[in-house]
């Protein structure tokens, strides 16, 4: 599958086009740069507009085949000079590096960049500067440059990124730490969640409520009432995030979800993808046995097609809710040895048909604490 390149590659293109035709003169239709990755991106050039102090064009976003919802979109670069008074005391080279229209402002903490500042995060920061740089050299131009970043689709394009729940209002993030989008990478969503989890932490969260993926919201939301702004999401990640749980300091955790997800790590399995593992019927059948069930029911459970049908089995013989019960219980042991008991974690299992299966002791308990946390972190 072909890759492409992120907006952080597509900022530092259009910077460093804008920079070379304000210091050449000279008209230009692509231009081309080197990524962390190593590898070079050449990008053609749009919407190109100069006068004697300042240039701006703009960068398309090929997302390559990836998914992304960003691609096609145009990443803007304006490039002006200020002076030689504008540098550093020292007299070394400043790039002074802004976000216009389109691109987002980080509102809470916890994130690459401090609260007040434009979303573009380091990697992209520091390869404008570098563009920069290489083409004043060229030219031997010493004096202060100042880059304006903007995007004009940035803030409707932003409502279907993970922006709004990041606390980043008003457009996208200028990202990327390698220049590259992986088709289908894992490394952006990751990326995500530490970033919600540190955020968590930075506001004063010691506790986390963490679900896989939207039925475990929609659980979360209809239950127990509360918003997206609440709990993090971990997909398949389930050790990832626990892992990642303990680096930011949290020190207890809710683990909620469908019983299709959580029964797999009821058996230790930290990555719930379906080409990762699957043993949700042996699973099944074992708490079935230790919740009493008879041998027809456990031998039935082995062939079941879904958990949901052998939710249903289970509770026909009447052992559903025990089984569950028993389940989550191994749960919480298996996050618990995942963290090296660095922290506390407690779960909820539910199905879509019999609504809440199961629950560790302590989660009622929780539901409390975490309150209380709530209420001191607002």
């Amino acid at each position: 599958m072909r890759f492409g390149f992120t907006t952080g590659s597509c900022a530092a293109a259009a910077a460093g086009a804008a920079c070379f035709m304000l210091l050449s003169g000279r008209g230009i239709d692509e231009i081309t740069i080197d990524t962390p990755k190593g590898i070079k991106y050449t990008a053609a050039l749009y919407d190109i507009i100069k006068d004697e102090k300042k240039v701006s064009c703009a960068v398309k976003k090929d997302a390559g085949d990836d998914p992304d919802v960003t691609d096609g979109m145009l990443i803007y670069a304006a490039v002006s000079f200020l002076g030689d008074e504008d540098n550093d005391s020292n007299g070394a080279q400043k790039v002074i590096i802004e976000g216009g229209e389109g691109v987002g402002r980080v509102m809470l903490p916890g994130l690459d960049r401090p609260v007040g500042d434009a979303a573009i995060n380091s990697v992209p920061r520091r390869m404008i500067t570098e563009e920069i740089k290489k083409i004043c050299r060229q030219f031997d131009y010493r004096g202060a440059v100042r880059v304006l970043i903007y995007a004009p689709e940035g803030e409707r394009i932003a409502g279907q990124t993970f922006n709004p729940r990041l606390g980043i209002r008003g457009g996208i993030s200028i990202l990327g730490t390698t220049g590259i989008v992986e088709p289908m990478s894992n490394e952006a969503l990751i990326e995500t969640i530490r970033l919600e989890i540190e955020q968590k932490a930075a506001l004063g969260y010691s506790m986390l409520v963490i679900a896989p993926g939207n039925y475990g919201a929609d659980f979360l939301k209809k239950k127990y009432g509360l918003s997206s702004d609440d709990y993090v999401l971990c997909s398949n990640f389930v050790g990832l995030t626990v892992d990642m749980a303990v680096s930011a300091g949290i020190k207890n955790i809710l683990f909620t979800g469908h019983m299709g997800k959580l029964i797999k790590v009821a058996g230790g399995i930290m990555n719930t993808h379906s080409r990762e593992s699957d043993c949700r019927c042996e699973l099944m059948s074992a708490f079935a046995i230790r919740a009493g069930a008879e041998d027809g029911i456990s031998n039935a459970l082995l062939d079941a097609s879904t958990t949901e049908e052998a939710a249903e089995m289970m509770e026909e013989a009447g052992i559903l809710r025990e089984a569950c019960n028993i389940a989550v219980e191994r749960i919480k042991f298996y996050l618990e040895k995942r963290a090296e008991n660095k922290l506390n974690a407690e779960c909820i299992m539910f199905s879509n048909v019999y609504g809440e299966l199961g629950k560790t002791y302590g989660a009622e308990e929780w539901f409390t604490l975490w309150e209380r946390e709530r209420e001191r972190s607002i």
